[in-house]
């Protein structure tokens, strides 16, 4: 699964969540038999993000995370051996003693648990306890009972669904914005948004409108920068990256976070729209 196509799932939207309240466990296991891989690297984005909401996947760290290249994020890995071997596992408790390169946590996925032998989580076991302030620990694993109680008491279980976790297509408003962002007027605009009060949505429903909009605007933006893009969202993708300079995808992408924030609160969807519809002119 892309990482664009997790971040429109319940648990993606879980852990921002926690990531926003500064809750984010540095010791997580994600169970399941969902994408455990892309919801390890997505958490990781946010303890890495730059940006004020966590991951943002537009700034330089999110996108290293998501291309594999941030140092400071590390999938523990043992080429050479069936199993996680002792000597791989003493290595990496050594390198989280040592202090980040250039990103606010050292982040440690284990993609695979079943390789994980009983020596190897005895000795994880006092580092996830006692560990640098700086280092977290992600354990993938269908079924979490594949590591120790003691393991298992130190973490936060994070439980995925394959039901829930499936990324599906861009909504057709959230293309419909993303259009008119690009290529509309700044009537248009206005004018989508008054049609969104007249028919009644929810905050819910305009969540969601922000939040798909985000997604399609990071699309483009991450196309700017040369990584690849969901062929779904290409068209809309090369549309906003053509017309819009990174600094105003990146001042948007923003601003769709911060309402998609507003929709928790207790405000109306008409104030939302309205103050949504100047601040998207006076950033475009």
């Amino acid at each position: 699964m892309e990482l664009l196509d997790f971040a429109k799932t319940d648990t993606a939207a879980r852990l921002r969540a926690a990531a926003k309240r500064g809750a984010l466990s540095h010791a997580l296991i994600f169970s399941g038999s969902g994408d455990r891989v892309s919801a390890a690297r997505y958490a990781a984005a946010a303890m890495e993000c730059t940006a004020e909401s966590k991951p943002c996947l537009a700034c330089p760290a999110c996108r290293k995370v998501m291309q594999d290249i941030h140092p400071d994020v590390t999938f523990v890995r043992d080429a050479e051996h069936k199993e996680l071997s002792i000597d791989t596992v003493r290595a990496m408790r050594a390198d989280a003693f040592i202090r980040p390169n250039e990103g606010a946590r050292k982040v440690y996925i284990f993609e695979d648990c079943t390789i994980l032998t009983e020596k190897d989580q005895n000795v994880l076991l006092k580092l996830v306890e006692e560990g640098p302030a700086y280092a977290a620990f992600f354990f993938c694993a269908e079924n979490p009972a594949v590591l120790l109680q003691t393991i298992r008491s130190r973490c936060v279980e994070v439980k995925l669904s394959p039901t829930v976790e499936e990324g599906g297509a861009p909504d057709e408003l959230a293309l419909e914005l993303a259009r008119l962002i690009a290529e509309g007027s700044r009537a248009s605009r206005a004018a989508f948004l008054a049609k969104l009060e007249t028919q009644k949505v929810t905050r819910d429903d305009l969540s969601s409108l922000f939040e798909g909009t985000r997604l399609l605007l990071s699309s483009a933006l991450l196309g700017q920068y040369g990584a690849s893009v969901p062929e779904r969202d290409l068209r809309i993708a090369r549309s906003l990256a053509s017309r819009l300079t990174k600094a105003k995808l990146l001042g948007t992408i923003d601003l769709l976070q911060d309402y998609r924030n507003k929709c928790t609160y207790n405000v109306g969807v008409g104030p939302t729209l309205g103050g949504f519809a100047v601040e998207l002119e006076e950033t475009l």
